[in-house]
């Protein structure tokens, strides 16, 4: 029988659930909640609670956001006709910071993945594809991962846009192969938009 009481095993298991964490950092996780002031604890989950209720995805470029268009599409400013296709919200970060960047984005919500189960139909791809409707769109940049997750991936939507019109453009390759955009620094996630290339030329390589 255990001697952990359930209010507390459940608690643990849902930090166990976050990526990363293990049972032993989770079951610290929650032995820190349970020792906070009442007050404290109280906030915390009400905050996490007050995220499930607030936030949605921006109805044009699937980013996470607590209206129905983020700021970055509600913006007048940006150009409108270039669309940096990234993974999650993660990489929307990782590409701002590089203060390179002045165009729309469209959260793809994640890659290609079918040992994960992760295909076509779970991903947001009619959403992309709908946003060339009005010939606005001229260019998309695929930002996705160095991986083969995300190879295949970009080949699969390139496949989907060539019949679109649209220039299909991709990082140049300063982003190391095996790794995420939120892993590189700055300057050279910066160059790499600056000298980005026709997807052509990095699948004839």
């Amino acid at each position: 029988m255990s001697v952990v009481p359930k209010a507390l095993e459940d608690v643990v298991d849902a930090f166990a659930q976050l990526p990363g964490v293990g049972r032993r950092t989770a079951f610290r996780y929650a032995l820190h909640v349970l020792r906070a002031d009442r007050e404290q604890a109280d906030r915390f989950s009400e905050t996490i609670a007050r995220m499930g209720r607030d936030l949605c995805r921006c109805a044009t470029c699937m980013n996470i956001s607590d209206s129905e268009q983020c700021t970055v599409c509600a913006n007048p400013t940006r150009d409108r006709s270039v669309i940096c296709l990234v993974e999650d919200m993660r990489d929307v970060i990782s590409v701002e910071a590089t203060g390179q960047f002045r165009g729309l984005y469209h959260v793809l919500g994640g890659i290609l993945s079918p040992i994960d189960g992760i295909g076509p139909a779970d991903l947001h791809i009619p959403q992309l594809l709908a946003r060339f409707k009005d010939g606005t769109v001229c260019e998309v940049i695929l930002a996705l991962p160095a991986t083969m997750e995300g190879d295949t991936t970009c080949f699969y939507l390139f496949r989907q846009m060539q019949q679109s019109g649209v220039k299909v453009t991709s990082l140049s390759r300063g982003i190391s192969v095996g790794g995420g955009l939120e892993y590189a620094d700055e300057l050279t996630l910066g160059r790499s938009i600056m000298n980005r290339v026709p997807y052509e030329n990095s699948i004839n390589r």
